[in-house]
């Protein structure tokens, strides 16, 4: 039986495990999926024991994401990213893999948002802010990174190929321009609060927050409200792990079943 599995620290909220049972009973797969809450000093030494003990696969998630860097060889996603999401023990070497971005990308394309050529704006230059302006560079936008820190969207813009860094005052007017808006900060999750003004929102705009508890953000009503098309978080995080599933298995992930499963618990 293949063992996957999760590490974080906290690791007792995820909906990981019953997304990922769901798609191993829907391929028949004899597989479990297992969290796994190892202290901050002891992760590298937790994934050295999970290569040890067999375990095929692990998701990483907050805080470890860029500790686990040291221990595996990352592919060039998440080098650039600077953060590890997915382990890989089945092959030569234990891999790491970034699965975010792609997962943004598929969520997108999967409400037929067309990302090449198109201009996207993306709140908020953290782990997730990372992730999803390189997704949306290497498709073929054109990238604003607006922070609250805009010292940080800049650092994060000269890393991002043609990408540009501004602080949230620019909000309106690149907001005004663009095809693609996305939050990836937390603004929403805790309070209903939206980080994007509602008069800035326009009918033109493709709009995808990152949040997923609750699905629908202040942001995503307001911008249903202007008429935009809404792209809500829990598509990111079955993408990213109908991603993660396809790298360990080589088998086309059951995204229906997988997303039935996400959505019950949420």
């Amino acid at each position: 039986m293949d063992v996957f599995g999760l590490v974080g620290n906290p690791v007792g909220h995820s909906l990981s495990p019953p997304m990922h049972e769901a798609a191993y009973d829907e391929l028949g797969l004899e597989a479990r999926y297992v969290t796994f809450e190892p202290e901050p000093d002891d992760v590298e030494a937790a994934v050295r024991g999970a290569g040890a003990l067999g375990i095929t696969g692990l998701n990483v998630t907050i805080p470890f994401k860029r500790d686990v860097l040291e221990v595996v060889d990352p592919d060039e996603m998440a080098e650039r990213i600077g953060a590890v999401n997915t382990i890989d023990f089945t092959g030569e070497t234990v891999t790491g893999h970034n699965t975010d971005a792609a997962g943004a990308m598929r969520a997108l394309r999967d409400h037929d948002v067309a990302v090449d050529g198109a201009r996207a704006v993306v709140v908020g230059a953290g782990g997730a802010g990372r992730a999803i302006a390189f997704g949306l560079a290497d498709a073929g936008a054109s990238v604003e990174i607006a922070n609250r820190t805009a010292e940080r969207a800049h650092d994060l813009a000269d890393e991002v190929p043609g990408a540009t860094g501004h602080g949230l005052e620019a909000l309106e007017s690149l907001v005004s321009e663009a095809d693609v808006l996305i939050n990836a900060t937390s603004v929403g999750m805790e309070e209903d609060e939206s980080p994007v003004p509602d008069e800035y929102l326009h009918g033109d705009l493709a709009v995808m927050d990152a949040v997923y508890r609750p699905l629908e953000t202040r942001l995503l009503r307001e911008a249903a409200d202007a008429g935009a098309t809404t792209v809500d978080g829990a598509w990111m995080l079955l993408y990213q792990g109908v991603e993660a599933l396809e790298l360990w298995t080589g088998r086309d992930a059951p995204v229906e079943a997988m997303n039935e499963a996400l959505r019950s618990h949420l």
